[in-house]
């Protein structure tokens, strides 16, 4: 597997959903929405997904599955996929990051990085 392709770029873009979350009970919902390009001349495949999320506390957490969402989108060259998922912290802070198991058309298998993001609720400086 090559580590790290630079033909796909990754946007993030992140909300605290207050109505949802519960501070008193140590429950913080984030959603983020995440936009994949393809940048490069061939076609991309996203086969899975691995998350590393550390909170402020240094809880550390590992999510891995099949593509995201339930799909396993083909993206074009030149184009983008864009979803909205979310996650549940124990604190108001958090960082994630990851990266996608990706295939191109010719087979060719690569990770796509994601960059680390944090998550953090309204009114809080870090």
């Amino acid at each position: 597997m090559m580590e790290l392709e630079s033909s796909i770029k990754i946007e993030v873009k992140t909300e605290y959903i207050e109505e949802q979350s519960s501070p008193k009970e140590e429950r913080y919902l984030f959603s983020y929405t995440i936009t994949i390009i393809n940048l490069g001349d061939k076609a991309a495949t996203l086969k899975s997904r691995m998350w590393s999320i550390t909170d402020a506390n240094g809880h550390h957490s590992e999510v891995q599955g099949a593509g995201v969402v339930g799909e396993t989108p083909t993206i074009a060259p030149n184009t983008a996929y864009q979803y909205t998922s979310g996650t549940v912290c124990e604190t108001p802070f958090a960082v994630m990051q990851g990266f996608y198991g990706m295939v191109s058309e010719d087979g060719t298998e690569f990770k796509a990085r994601i960059a680390p993001f944090r998550l953090a609720a309204p009114g809080l400086i870090h």
